[in-house]
C-alpha cells in the first residue's frame, strides 16, 4: 500500500469514527483525543489529516449531508411520477425522519461555526440538496410571484423548525400531534396552498 492510500484511508477512517461516535455517544464526545483513541492512532495523528478541530467536525458533517442527500435521492426515486407536492411531502418527511433518526449528525451538520467557517465545502455540500427543494417548488407554485428559492427556503426553516421542535418535544406538547405527519402538511399548505389534487 502506498503512503498516500494509507493516507486516504487513515484520515476517513477517523472520519467514519466520528460518525459512529457521534451515533453512540453524541456530539459533546466529538474529541480529537476520543476519535484518535477509537481509531487506534496516537491522539496528535489527527491533526496531520485535520489541521483544526473544525476540520474533523467538517468532514464529519459532510457524511451527514451525503447521506441525507442520498437519503433524500432515494426517496424521491421511488416515486417519480408522483407530482412535485407529493415529492415535496416525500422529501419533507425524509429530512424530518433523518433528524429523528440522526440526531446527534443532524445538530452537527447546522451548527453555525462549521457552516461559517465553511472548511471543506460544507456548505456547499447541502447546495444540491436545496436545488432540489427549489426546483419542487418551482414545480409546485408556477407563477406564484415568489421566487422559487424565497419560497424553497422559507418551507426549509419551517421544515427545519419543526425538526428542532419535534426532537425538544416542544410540538408534541403544544399540538397534541404524535406524529409530526399534520405539521408537515400544515407546512406544505402554508407555503404551498391547499392541496387539490
Amino acid at each position: 500500500m502506498s503512503a498516500v492510500q494509507e493516507d486516504a484511508g487513515l484520515r476517513a477512517r477517523l472520519v467514519a469514527v466520528g460518525v459512529e461516535l457521534l451515533a453512540s455517544d453524541g456530539i459533546q464526545a466529538l474529541t480529537l483525543r476520543e476519535i484518535a483513541r477509537r481509531a487506534g492512532v496516537s491522539h496528535g495523528a489527527p491533526r496531520r489529516y485535520f489541521p483544526t478541530h473544525v476540520e474533523l467536525l467538517s468532514a464529519i458533517a459532510g457524511q451527514g449531508f451525503a447521506e441525507l442527500a442520498e437519503t433524500v435521492g432515494a426517496t424521491l426515486a421511488d416515486g417519480p411520477e408522483a407530482g412535485p407536492r407529493a415529492q415535496l411531502a416525500a422529501l419533507g418527511r425524509a429530512y424530518l425522519d433523518f433528524s429523528l433518526a440522526h440526531r446527534g449528525m443532524f445538530e452537527l451538520m447546522f451548527r453555525h461555526d462549521l457552516l461559517e467557517s465553511n472548511r471543506l465545502g460544507l456548505r456547499e455540500s447541502s447546495l444540491p440538496l436545496f436545488g432540489v427543494l427549489v426546483d419542487l417548488v418551482a414545480q409546485a407554485r408556477p407563477g406564484s410571484g415568489t421566487a422559487p428559492e424565497v419560497a424553497a427556503a422559507a418551507l426549509w426553516a419551517n421544515l427545519h423548525g419543526i425538526a428542532q421542535l419535534w426532537a425538544s418535544r416542544s410540538l408534541q406538547l403544544a399540538s397534541g400531534a404524535e406524529d409530526f405527519g399534520p405539521l408537515l402538511d400544515a407546512a406544505l399548505d402554508a407555503h404551498l396552498g391547499p392541496d387539490t389534487a
